[in-house]
């Protein structure tokens, strides 16, 4: 991703949260033209007052951000504490007096943790690099993964670019803001036309954004220009100003996009388009009410096409403002199929909803309003309502406890559950753990469990209690995402072998589990062939009495997908078919693979059970993808062979692989013998 020239990032962990990174800093090598937009809640936090007193100005070179803590609500200490931060941040890194902007995020209510964040300032600055990624996961929250993005602008011969960086994912229905966002570039703007462009971007972006209808103490945007592009200063509106404003407010989208599909338990994004309104304003009123109303996103969580709850917001929403819409004369459309138009006969019958209902499990849901009362657009996103929505708010964020200083602990002890969850969890998973002890289970763990950290952590906590209550696991891994951008034989063996291979036994060791990394080169553990398609071999044979060595020692086999052929030389193997014949080899009673999706699918609906037969059938038909049809061939071989159960569920949840196994419901595909 291009970065914006003189710009350096940085995140670590300060510990004002109990784990993950925290502070983040945004640093220019040279002053900056700063513009802000801010949330008109009248309960500001301290560094949203502090901004709005200072900008748009001249001289910025840095802005703090932390997490874990909103300093909001703290009154006159508050911003003192925000002075104090800023000016150590500028003694840390030898910037002039007043040059330094800070921003915060978390709970509301505690003072901040200064001597932690004064002491990190050091490290943090040392971090520096031309890469925001680090940075934007330190702000984060209750946000699922980090929100980047960039542009790049053509001004004659000279492309100047602009990056982002944003968080947000509970708390949002903004106002001229975002939840946090900064916004960066090295083309040379006025601070007083940044302001206007800044303000003009929030139009059709972030103010038409909802995830919950609660509007933040701390939303705010800034940007800054550092002018290292050399063009001459944007300083008037023109042709340059406005393709400034073009690519910003693409970008705003962009971003705002991200918030609303990362919305707190959210499965899919909701996008509403309302077209024929009287004028813009309350187009985007409508949009925004729609995609906000709480009816609505149930509906799009189950996946229910229900006009009614879409017409009734629309009505009331008309009738509290008073806008001259007549709802019932309107079209709806959901996934592009008319659900309402008295004008015509719906194109959704009863023969038409399965498959709307399918189309509507899809991640991104589209709902079309044609009001038919002007000639006027906008559109509003926001994101379905899950149970997790109310997880992540009654349990998730009642179990940070504030600490004496500022900054949060977790108490995720069990009693604090509800007596109901707690008994129908534990009586759920004794059920199914008489049933697995001494039981082996091959977890097959693809590019998507391998690609981030959470979730390689996640698997690994979960192999440690599947060897709690008796499992045998056994791991097999295929490639990273960075082995997977190497296209040479050779690399790939290495990726496999040695730096991923040896990850995820070192993070096993670190927890107690015993593990041991194997590949075919070790004591010829896994004979391979050269492949049809030369990309992977092809397993021949498996050492069963090595691995039978390894598993009778009470070890945890990490199996890199690489053999030896009969010349001595090595090959990656096909990773689908190493752990369909280890369970084969093993006698696993189950076989795993953690994939990019929900399980096997068919016309977007997830198969939840499945006989080998009948994934046969839809396998011989086509039905499935070039992935799942590989998993599908290599779950029918592991079936045929002995192995009682395969489990395809999606690696992005964390601890995917618990709710499986021990609960009744499961939440991936299950495949039997019969």
């Amino acid at each position: 991703m291009p970065v914006a020239r003189g710009f350096l990032f940085a995140g670590l962990h300060a510990g004002i949260k109990p784990f993950r990174k925290d502070l983040a800093l945004v640093w220019s090598e040279s002053p900056c033209a700063a513009a802000a937009v801010l949330t008109i809640n009248r309960a500001k936090a301290a560094p949203v007052e502090d901004c709005a007193r200072r900008l748009p100005a001249d001289g910025v070179r840095a802005v703090l951000v932390n997490s874990g803590n909103a300093n909001a609500l703290t009154g006159d200490e508050g911003l003192e504490d925000v002075a104090e931060l800023c000016a150590a941040t500028e003694q840390a890194c030898e910037l002039p007096p007043g040059s330094v902007l800070m921003q915060s995020t978390g709970v509301i209510g505690q003072r901040l943790p200064k001597q932690k964040i004064v002491d990190a300032l050091p490290k943090l600055r040392s971090q520096l690099k031309a890469a925001p990624e680090s940075a934007a996961e330190a702000i984060l929250t209750t946000d699922t993964h980090i929100k980047v993005a960039s542009r790049a602008v053509r001004f004659g011969r000279k492309e100047g670019r602009i990056t982002a960086l944003c968080k947000g994912s509970g708390m949002i229905a903004p106002q001229l803001a975002s939840t946090i966002a900064i916004i960066c570039t090295d083309i040379a703007i006025s601070a007083a036309m940044l302001q206007r462009a800044l303000v003009a971007a929030m139009d059709g972006s972030f103010n038409n954004l909802t995830v919950d209808n609660d509007m933040s103490t701390n939303d705010a945007v800034l940007a800054l220009a550092n002018g290292q592009l050399g063009n001459p200063e944007i300083s008037a509106e023109g042709p340059e100003f406005d393709l400034f404003v073009a690519q910003v407010s693409s970008l705003c989208v962009e971003l705002a996009r991200e918030v609303a599909k990362d919305g707190e338990g959210a499965t899919r994004l909701l996008e509403v388009r309302v077209t024929g309104a009287p004028t813009r304003p309350i187009a985007t009123d409508l949009a925004r009410s729609v995609a906000g109303s709480m009816l609505v996103k149930a509906a799009v969580f189950g996946a229910d096409p229900n006009w009614g709850r879409v017409l009734a917001t629309v009505g009331a929403r008309c009738g509290s403002q008073q806008y001259d819409v007549e709802p019932t004369g309107a079209k709806v459309t959901v996934q592009g199929v008319v659900v309402y138009d008295r004008r015509a006969s719906p194109q959704s019958g009863p023969d038409g909803t399965q498959s709307l209902r399918a189309r509507m499990r899809s991640p991104e849901v589209l709902i079309e309003i044609d009001l038919r009362s002007g000639e006027a657009s906008s559109v509003g996103w926001g994101c379905d309502l899950s149970y997790d929505y109310v997880k992540i708010n009654a349990d998730y964020i009642s179990l940070l406890v504030p600490t004496a200083d500022g900054s949060v602990a977790k108490d995720d002890r069990l009693t604090n559950y509800s007596p109901k969850f707690k008994v129908t969890l534990v009586k759920e998973a004794l059920t199914y753990i008489s049933r697995f002890a001494d039981k082996r289970v091959v977890i097959k763990l693809g590019r998507q469990a391998m690609g981030k950290d959470t979730l390689r952590a996640a698997i690994v906590e979960d192999v440690k209690l599947l060897r709690a209550v008796g499992m045998v696991p056994i791991l097999v891994h295929g490639e990273s995402p960075e082995g997977h951008s190497k296209g040479d034989t050779h690399s790939k063996e290495m990726m496999l072998s040695g730096q991923t291979n040896t990850e995820l036994v070192t993070l096993l060791n670190r927890t107690g589990v015993q593990a041991i990394g194997l590949s075919g080169m070790d004591a010829s553990f896994m004979k391979g062939r050269r492949g049809p398609e030369g990309r992977f071999g092809e397993v021949v044979d498996i050492n069963r009495d090595l691995l039978e060595m390894f598993l009778q020692r009470n070890y945890v086999p990490v199996v890199s997908p690489v053999g030896f052929l009969d010349d001595g030389s090595t090959i990656p193997l096909e990773p689908d078919q190493v752990a369909s014949e280890l369970a084969v080899a093993a006698r696993a009673a189950k076989l795993v693979y953690l994939i990019g999706g929900p399980g096997f699918v068919e016309r977007d609906e997830l198969l939840g059970q499945l006989t080998v037969s009948a994934l046969r059938e839809k396998k011989d038909r086509g039905l499935f993808n070039r992935n799942l049809t590989s998993k599908a061939g290599w779950s029918i071989n592991a079936l045929e062979q002995g192995v009682e159960r395969v489990h395809v569920i999606d690696a992005r949840t964390p601890h995917s692989i618990i709710a499986e196994f021990f609960t009744d419901s499961g939440i991936g595909s299950l495949v039997t013998q019969g």
